[in-house]
């Protein structure tokens, strides 16, 4: 298997929140996903002549909640690459795919879907991840513009002249559709001490914050100082008290590994996630029903093949069919692990674990096939059906491995944020087997960096470039 790497980039949903842009800007940029499905539906609606009915307003009432979670708010940078393009329309049906999936799911519960013109459904529902799409290439272009039509520029200042109060005027400087100025940077070290380009643009000390403020209209100052220099920072916010510019600390985050990064607040406290679940709100919902979906298919189509390769099992050598083993999963809680007997010992791997070689005596000559083809993994479809396990995940390892290698690895436990995966990113890049510290640090790598960069997209194109490797992985045996 080689082990070219596609740039995560490409999967990469760029943050569309930005403190520095007009509360307004952003609520026309979070409302274009939720809206657009609602005039589909009304759209459709006098297209077939239906009337607008209370069934269907409870239809437009779930795609504008849904949308607002599924789908992400509008991005003011448009992409640009051919790649990003299809991407970018990959994504939108998933997504969409997933919100109708779950409408329609609901309507069935609640029993009102032999209320509805199924010809007004479906023509909505192939109609709108195209308009989605097309907003998706066209309203950036006009949020720029109705950015860039603001009668003023926001000035701002920079209190700390530090790498990171420089990497934020990069920033700000390469997005000027926000319309912000960095004017300059105040800091109490002498000149010669500071970077160079800070010193070109230094204004004073952080006592003269204050003043500055008032006599040139600043709108916004951040602050990029440590947060330990806290006599520092207290002076210079007791200093802003009477001023009416808005008012940002800048954590310096980088000395994390930041694994899905988010603000919140617990019952009126802020706190930021360093490490959090890339699962959580209506993506934990997109990816259950995505398993539920794809599991559920797969398993229908694979149903002949399990009950060969159980009948071969049984036929040429002695013990059960279906070989259990615990793992860890979700949050590091031990779950079983089904897989189709390959080997002549059934060792659960609880307190050691040997890894299987090639051409190791305990695994049988069925066992050699199926594990060559990984049709020995096909029951965990059962596991992603009751929910211990997903279809894309870090791969779970025995309990032994895992106890063996989170003293060794650092971060090896946060792989167990999500639920393991009957594939995942390791795999797909060469490291599915291998039980040398060095195969193993990597692993854990790959299975970070999927945790970083989630999302539907990502899960698909795993799960293609699984399909595409399945009989030739030099890896499995």
């Amino acid at each position: 298997m080689t082990n070219s790497r596609v740039p995560l980039s490409f999967f990469q949903r760029p943050s569309s929140v930005s403190a520095s842009e007009p509360p307004g800007l952003f609520v026309a940029k979070a409302l274009i996903h939720p809206i657009i499905p609602v005039a589909m539906l009304g759209i459709t609606l006098l297209l077939w002549g239906e009337p607008i009915e209370g069934h269907y307003f409870l239809v437009a009432v779930l795609a504008f909640v849904g949308a607002g979670e599924v789908l992400d708010v509008v991005s003011i940078d448009a992409p640009r690459a051919v790649t990003s393009v299809l991407a970018s329309l990959a994504d939108i049906v998933a997504r969409w795919l997933v919100l109708i999936v779950f409408i329609w799911a609901l309507l069935e519960i609640v029993g009102f879907a032999q209320r509805f013109n199924w010809h007004v459904l479906l023509t909505w529902a192939i109609s709108t991840p195209a308009v989605l799409w097309f907003s998706h290439l066209l309203m950036p272009s006009l949020l720029q513009r109705l950015r860039s039509k603001r009668s003023s520029r926001r000035r701002v200042v920079i209190a700390g002249a530090t790498e990171l109060g420089i990497r934020l005027a990069d920033r700000i400087a390469a997005a000027p559709w926000l319309g912000t100025e960095v004017v300059g940077y105040f800091d109490d070290r002498a000149p010669a001490r500071l970077p160079l380009r800070c010193r070109q643009q230094l204004l004073g000390k952080l006592s003269d914050v204050s003043a500055y403020v008032a006599q040139h209209g600043i709108d916004t100052v951040y602050i990029t100082l440590p947060m330990v220099r806290h006599r520092r920072v207290q002076e210079l916010l007791t200093s802003l008290g009477d001023s009416t510019s808005s008012i940002y600390f800048v954590p310096d985050l980088t000395v994390c590994d930041l694994v899905q990064p988010r603000f919140d607040l617990v019952n009126g406290i802020p706190v930021v996630a360093v490490c959090e679940s890339p699962f959580y709100g209506g993506r934990g919902i997109a990816k259950r029903l995505c398993d539920i979906l794809i599991a559920s298919v797969l398993i229908v189509l694979t149903a002949p093949v399990m009950l060969l390769v159980a009948a071969a099992i049984k036929c040429t050598s002695p013990g059960p069919v279906i070989f259990r083993q615990k793992r860890y999963g979700l949050d590091g809680k031990e779950i079983i692990v089904y897989k189709f007997r390959s080997m002549r010992v059934t060792e659960d791997g609880h307190t050691t674990y040997k890894q299987v070689e090639r051409n190791d005596a305990r695994v049988t000559p069925v066992g050699a096939f199926i594990r060559a083809t990984s049709l020995d993994e096909l029951p965990q479809l059962f596991n992603v059906l009751e929910g211990s396990m997903s279809i894309v995940g870090p791969r779970p390892h025995a309990i032994a491995v895992n106890e063996q290698y989170r003293r060794l690895i650092p971060g090896y436990m946060v792989r167990h944020k999500v639920k393991p995966g009957i594939t995942g990113w390791a795999q797909v890049n060469g490291y599915r087997g291998g039980d040398d510290l060095e195969s193993m640090r990597r692993r854990i790598e790959l299975d970070l960096e999927y945790l970083q960069h989630w999302s539907l997209m990502f899960d698909f194109m795993i799960i293609l470039r699984t399909a595409m490797i399945f009989w030739k992985d030099r890896n499995a045996y």
